[in-house]
């Protein structure tokens, strides 16, 4: 995509013909990202509404009639820097580039919503209640936080920026899916992103699928 070397802010149509007129986050920046999963390019957002930004990370000719390859990741500090075995969430966002690179286009947007919209300090307190035996939901409640806080609007209209409209999303939320059917993208396919569970995130995981809805089939 030519139009994503531009380092200043931006401020222009979206390039997908699927999105609104104005979107509601602005591309600050692009840069080249080399991991150990392949060459992608990376770019930082900004609300234009709210303090939040959020990163992508994406590669390929991102065309609009081409279904392609996406993944809105919510920020796991202790997953996805530290490689917590308290849940899934790092292992599938290193397993959304190695799908991506082998695909050789597609896009992750990844939401800076630390511990579904609480933050990490309220989320090292709910772990906390976690090893005093409550599940992931039940340590919120106790709380007295929302199971869930996050919103995915802005994430959609980043993919909108990045020029997509039709999309094979890697997900098992639910919440996701019915998020990028309203912002009007046409899902393709729902790509099912299980992971092995391994040490402590198998009781995460089937609470994730018997009390949040998630699409986990190999938990059966």
């Amino acid at each position: 995509m030519s139009s994503c070397n531009q380092t200043a802010v931006e401020k222009r149509r979206p390039a997908s013909p699927c999105a609104p007129e104005t979107l509601t986050v602005e591309r600050v920046s692009v840069a080249r990202l080399p991991t150990a999963f392949g060459d992608f390019k990376i770019a930082g957002y900004r609300s234009l509404v709210s303090v939040e930004e959020f990163v992508c990370i994406f590669k390929g000719e991102l065309r609009s009639d081409v279904p392609t390859l996406v993944r809105i990741h919510s920020q796991c500090l202790t997953g996805d820097v530290f490689g917590s075995l308290k849940c899934d969430c790092g292992q599938q966002l290193h397993r959304a580039l190695e799908l991506i690179e082998a695909e050789g286009r597609g896009a992750v947007v990844y939401q800076l919503q630390e511990g579904r919209g609480i933050g990490i300090i309220n989320k090292i307190r709910a772990y906390a209640l976690q090893d005093e035996g409550a599940d992931t939901v039940e340590a919120n409640e106790q709380l007295g936080l929302a199971v869930d806080l996050r919103e995915y609007r802005q994430c959609a209209e980043i993919l909108f920026d990045l020029g997509l409209c039709r999309v094979r999303l890697l997900s098992n939320n639910p919440l996701k899916l019915r998020a990028l059917e309203e912002a009007g993208f046409q899902i393709v396919e729902r790509v099912a992103h299980e992971v092995e569970p391994a040490g402590d995130s198998m009781h995460y995981m089937r609470t994730k699928k018997e009390k949040m809805g998630h699409l986990l089939d190999n938990l059966e």
